[in-house]
């Protein structure tokens, strides 16, 4: 039976250098990244959008984009992502929200976590917060399901 991970994390990773983010992916998304595993990725710029490029790179897992609105609505790093990953992306959902904000990214991040067996988060280093990678996190132990949680 295949594996479905959703994964989420921080817009704010300027603060590493790439390879940095290469060697934790290895580490972290590499362990579930098998032929038979599905990942659920949130299409926005950051952690989204790195460990897009990772996956397509260094595995043969199913990865689904799930966009609020539309893929066309994403940042520019988002989306030139996808363009490049576009023939490892086995599907794009675009949730079609009228208007981009919290309550939009809040539905893409349940949609994610409902349809995964379970989460691997990145959110920065600190306190936990309330940030949309928190909020998903939290969702997820409220659901039951397995939590990988990597400061960044």
């Amino acid at each position: 039976m295949a594996l479905t991970v959703a994964i989420t994390g921080t817009r704010s990773t300027g603060h590493r250098e790439l390879a940095w983010y290469t060697e934790l992916f290895a580490q972290f998304l590499g362990a579930f990244a098998g032929n038979q595993a599905h990942f659920h990725i949130g299409g926005a710029k950051g952690i989204d959008s790195l460990s897009l490029l990772w996956l397509a790179e260094n595995s043969k897992a199913r990865v689904t984009i799930v966009a609020p609105g539309t893929v066309a609505q994403q940042p520019a790093e988002a989306r030139q992502a996808i363009q490049c990953c576009r023939e490892r992306i086995a599907e794009i959902v675009e949730l079609g929200a009228a208007e981009l904000g919290t309550p939009a990214y809040h539905a893409r991040n349940r949609w994610m976590v409902d349809r995964s067996d379970m989460v691997i988060g990145f959110p920065l280093d600190g306190p936990e917060g309330t940030s949309g990678t928190w909020q998903t996190l939290n969702y997820s132990a409220q659901q039951g399901k397995p939590r990988l949680i990597v400061p960044v």
